[in-house]
């Protein structure tokens, strides 16, 4: 029930015009006393609501959600089929196609949504994801090589980001080993892969990607590390003069291309494996050639980076000998 309430609280705020708390509670059937706490939960959710007294309620700019029939639309003319459905709020997208396993899900099936109440990342660590600002994706993959080829679906993951922004906004993103996606040095997107199957046979695969568009001061000050948003890389990559006409992004196009670059990567991983993606990550590869720490739970190994083998096994030389690190709890930083 307070989940409904508050979907279509965000319907009528979202033109950005004054809604007085006494209508609201009428359209809604509550009190204003209720209205008045869940709109203090929709600012928990990143949401900036602001009230003035015999005017009511007022975001501080109008929100453009997400658009499921529209994101279809876009979809069919890049010549694609993927089912979307879109979500106001959920625990998690991963998640939520994981619970659909194993007969539920469609191919290259997506779910989009403008909020998590519990999105995570790798490590256990929760996602920040404030209300509509940002891109929290998944998708399902049928992997018919099985679990040994999943390690490289980070790889594949990260360049769809990569062509996804370069095609939309020409901004070159750099990408870090294991899943994350850089800009600046700092990071703009992060991967999340969840497998479901025998280690032999193929497997169930779900492909979280989170995405940072235009971070909340708020949200902001809950993350945990360096990071940077899609809006803030534009402006550092357009010269003042077209700053001026570059000041929004169309969240419905993004999340479109974004799921058409996935699918495109995804199959051509399927034909061809890695070993043209494997060429492509290097160009992009932060810390190649790099010394760098790769840290276990408590250990530490430090090494040279030299980029990633045809499996999307990291690459690290010791003492002239080079190895491949294939994934799991790991965590890749600088050695300075």
């Amino acid at each position: 029930m307070a989940k409904a309430i508050r979907e279509q609280l965000i319907q009528y705020l979202a033109d950005g015009q004054f809604v007085s708390g006494q209508w609201l509670g009428e359209q809604l059937g509550v009190s204003r006393a209720a209205i008045s706490n869940h709109i203090a939960s929709l600012i928990e959710m990143g949401l900036d609501i602001y009230s003035v007294t015999g005017k009511g309620y007022k975001l501080s700019e109008p929100l453009t959600l997400l658009d499921e029939k529209e994101i279809q639309y876009k979809l069919s003319a890049l010549g694609q089929k993927n089912k979307v459905e879109v979500h106001n709020i959920i625990d998690s997208t991963n998640s939520y196609l994981l619970r659909r396993l194993p007969n539920q899900n469609h191919n290259l099936q997506v779910c989009l949504a403008e909020y998590q109440d519990a999105g995570r990342g790798r490590r256990g660590r929760k996602w920040i994801s404030p209300f509509g600002s940002h891109i929290y994706m998944s998708m399902y993959w049928y992997l018919e090589q099985g679990m040994a080829a999943a390690m490289g679906l980070s790889v594949v993951s990260a360049l769809a980001v990569s062509d996804a922004v370069k095609e939309l906004y020409q901004i070159d993103v750099q990408l870090k080993w294991p899943n994350d996606i850089y800009f600046g040095g700092v990071k703009l997107a992060g991967i999340l892969i969840d497998l479901d199957g025998q280690a032999l046979e193929p497997c169930h695969c779900v492909i979280g990607i989170g995405l940072n568009i235009n971070m909340p001061q708020k949200s902001a000050e809950q993350v945990d590390q360096p990071w940077t948003d899609l809006q803030t890389a534009m402006m550092q990559s357009t010269t003042e003069h077209e700053n001026n006409a570059v000041n929004t992004i169309d969240r419905n196009v993004l999340a479109a291309t974004l799921i058409s670059k996935l699918s495109l990567r995804l199959q051509q991983h399927q034909h061809e494996g890695l070993l043209s993606m494997a060429n492509e990550w290097a160009k992009q590869d932060y810390y190649i050639n790099k010394p760098i720490r790769l840290i276990t739970g408590t250990r530490e190994k430090k090494g040279i980076c030299r980029g990633i083998n045809n499996q999307g096994a990291l690459l690290l030389e010791v003492d002239g000998q080079i190895s491949p690190i294939y994934g799991g709890e790991v965590s890749l930083r600088a050695d300075t």
